[in-house]
């Protein structure tokens, strides 16, 4: 049973909360696919296309979150004239600063979250656990391993 800030107040209880930063870290991280681009632009610039490909994410979802990101400061768009036109992504100084707390986010995964208990009941979460490139777990992600490409921990390994 639940009780009020109020009601718990009255019987000398203080009401918890969780620490207002943790919470604005989560709810970012914690939008599909911000926490997994962070993670594979740990590996170095990357471009649109690659980053759709690698990921299996659609065009708009991707444009989203990557503008998302630009915005929070977290990574640089960067655009080479060329020709031909490339334009790259890649972590800024902001973005950089995120890659302890992804390793040992991905050292408790690995240690706590087995894939078959992360399943969920949606058919796009029932696919068995991957591995990034960076050594971030992926579990349940669209994209599927290419074939004769063995997952690998750079990146993000202690």
């Amino acid at each position: 049973m639940t009780m009020s800030p109020e009601a718990a107040a009255a019987l000398g209880h203080e009401p918890r909360a969780c620490d207002a930063a943790l919470s604005r870290a989560f709810e970012f991280l914690g939008k599909r696919w911000n926490g997994v681009l962070l993670g594979t632009l740990i590996q170095g610039p990357a471009g649109f296309a690659e980053l759709k490909r690698g990921l299996g994410i659609s065009d708009s979802v991707l444009s989203d979150r990557l503008v998302e990101l630009t915005r929070a400061g977290l990574v640089e768009r960067t655009v080479d004239t060329g020709p031909p036109v490339a334009v790259s992504y890649t972590l800024t100084v902001n973005g950089q600063a995120i890659l302890p707390a992804l390793r040992a986010l991905t050292t408790w995964a690995q240690e706590n979250l087995p894939a078959e208990r992360c399943a969920g009941a949606d058919e796009r979460h029932r696919r068995p656990s991957q591995t990034l490139s960076n050594g971030l777990s992926r579990v349940g992600m669209t994209a599927q391993r290419r074939p004769g490409r063995l997952p690998t921990d750079a990146g993000l390994s202690a």
